[in-house]
């Protein structure tokens, strides 16, 4: 291979062409003028602002700040969000598509892109006017990060068995406990935290509030070290009493599970869309480094390893777009449909890129391509947002269910 060649994400007009042939007409007749819209400005910004810094985010462990500040800039923060927040009021598939073209140029960053929408979804749909207009615009406009409060050292799956705890005192609650894995945790200026307010209701004891990250009694720990996703920071979240006023709950006391089960769906969109953008990414970049060392007769064992990946990427994607344009047009979608999206197209992230490595040989490992670094970034896809042993147990009770009806 020529190392010495700029390699595809330094150079925005090579990365353009070649993502350009990687769209796939059939999956295009199914996206309307607006979605379409939505991908070539993506790409666009992608291409100039976020891909040229991305090996340099992973290997120096730096926060994608600017690459955050260049999608905002863009309206692209904002996608399902209304115009009256800051948002385009855009669908559910021109947010799955963005989120797949930021992460084939830098899947970090689309980490922290996400999980802006994570922590602004549940105040649009669950707080006041006054939470939302104080909250949701600063986050869709990069002044502000945002986290997302789920998980502990003890639950992370089963959000029923959070131990944050919520007490009610005379204005409001006083919070106390610790979260971890939290991603931008350890620099969020809002935090939504989900806790209990009394352990033995199990989920219907669940509350959902707003935390403002300068409130005293947030303590957060030193970033964890990882094996992957380098340009995002995941920390822990410590709470000490914080008080917690009464404007500052989501929906009501006892309603957090609600918040927490329409959340993930959208979630679960994102970290699909990750999954089908690695594998993207992958493809992408060790066809370059191929067509950097063959020309254009690339060999047959190759081309042949490269045509199917090419089918499995597009079968991802089809998934992908047909359970987002589901959640929009139909609210009642199950756990286990969102579930095979999820844990099919994250699979699909981290299998893609361990054929990509093995593609390109002894050169499959070498930083220097990026291949490497997609098989790194992908793993975590298939832990976070529901674990995908999680999602296949949802599918599997689902299946279940409808075997008992046919009974």
């Amino acid at each position: 291979m020529n190392l010495d060649a700029p390699s595809l994400e330094d150079d925005p007009k090579a990365y353009l062409a070649l993502h350009e042939l990687l769209d796939e007409p059939v999956a295009d007749q199914f996206l309307t003028e607006r979605e379409r819209e939505v991908r070539t400005h993506t790409r666009e910004v992608v291409a100039h602002e976020v891909a040229p810094r991305a090996a340099g985010l992973d290997e120096h462990h730096t926060f994608a700040h600017d690459s955050v500040q260049a999608l905002a800039r863009a309206g692209l923060c904002g996608l399902i969000f209304p115009e009256d927040l800051g948002g385009t009021g855009d669908s559910n598939v021109a947010y799955a598509i963005a989120m797949e073209e930021i992460t084939a140029g830098c899947a970090a960053t689309s980490l922290v892109f996400m999980t802006q929408m994570h922590a602004a979804y549940p105040i649009m749909i669950a707080g006041s006017d006054e939470l939302q207009r104080r909250y949701v615009p600063g986050l869709l406009d990069g002044s502000a990060y945002g986290s997302l409060g789920i998980t502990e050292p003890g639950a992370g799956s089963d959000v029923s068995g959070v131990t944050t705890t919520a007490r009610p005192t005379g204005e409001g609650w006083s919070l106390s406990g610790q979260k971890t894995f939290i991603t931008s945790g350890d620099r969020a200026d809002v935090i939504i935290c989900f806790a209990t307010v009394d352990r033995s209701l199990g989920r219907r004891g669940i509350t959902a509030f707003v935390l403002d990250g300068a409130w005293d009694g947030i303590g957060r720990g030193v970033p964890f070290d990882k094996m992957g996703m380098h340009g995002s920071s995941t920390a822990e979240l410590f709470f000490d009493h914080v008080p917690i006023p009464r404007t500052h709950l989501l929906g009501e006391e006892g309603g957090g599970w609600s918040v927490v089960m329409r959340s993930v769906v959208k979630s679960r969109i994102s970290a699909a869309a990750q999954g089908v953008g690695l594998a993207k990414a992958a493809y992408a970049r060790t066809l370059a480094a191929l067509r950097s060392h063959h020309g254009s007769r690339i060999p047959d064992e190759a081309t042949f390893a490269l045509a199917e990946l090419r089918g499995r990427i597009l079968q991802g994607r089809l998934l992908l777009h047909g359970v987002a344009r589901r959640v929009d047009t139909d609210p009642d979608i199950t756990p286990g449909q969102i579930g095979m999206m999820k844990q099919t197209c994250t699979d699909l992230g981290f299998s893609a890129s361990v054929e990509a490595a093995r593609i390109l040989g002894p050169h499959g490992d070498l930083a220097a391509l990026g291949v490497e670094r997609c098989l790194r970034d992908a793993k975590v896809t298939q832990i976070y947002d529901g674990t995908n042993e999680i999602q296949r147990l949802l599918i599997g009770r689902e299946t279940n269910r409808a075997i008992k009806e046919l009974a």
